[in-house]
């Protein structure tokens, strides 16, 4: 069996009059992510992470943010791309396991949302994805809430 095994992780910063999109799902906060696209960390580590599994570089690599087109993409639809680039490539995924790294708000009542929005996207079954939420105990810029992290590993197979 070909299997291969990505790693991702992305950061962003926090501040005041920004939206806080996490896994495609738009959270209500006082500060929001601050990037090109719509600074979605989860969603941008787990591109990284297909990336990574197949050595195609990064997600900056292929989504440039010097490039107007990406200025505040969903990333969702950069989600979408990377999937058809890495499933064209002749890959299925065996799982998903992420980890974001916030210290406020909340976001147990809302892990459910974002891995059926990721499970919609990736096309598979939402037993394989899996997501959890941590802070780091007001540590870091993490802590401070001066920024967002997330890590994200993924299992591919080649398909048959």
């Amino acid at each position: 069996m070909d299997i291969r095994i990505g790693y991702g992780y992305d950061v962003h910063r926090l501040e005041q009059g920004e939206e806080l999109w996490i896994g495609g799902v738009l959270f209500p906060h006082k500060k929001g992510a601050v990037g090109h696209s719509d600074a979605d960390v989860l969603l941008h580590a787990i591109c990284d992470a297909m990336f990574g599994a197949l050595a195609m570089r990064d997600i900056g690599y292929h989504f440039p943010d010097t490039d107007p087109a990406y200025k505040g993409i969903d990333s969702k639809r950069l989600l979408i791309e990377s999937w058809k680039k890495v499933s064209d490539k002749g890959w299925n995924i065996g799982n998903l396991d992420t980890t974001i790294c916030l210290q406020t708000p909340k976001l147990s009542p809302s892990i459910d949302a974002m891995r059926e929005v990721i499970a919609e996207i990736l096309r598979i079954n939402i037993d394989k994805v899996s997501i959890k939420a941590t802070t780091t105990e007001k540590l870091g810029f993490v802590g401070t809430e001066d920024g967002i992290s997330a890590h994200a590993v993924i299992l591919l197979n080649k398909k048959d």
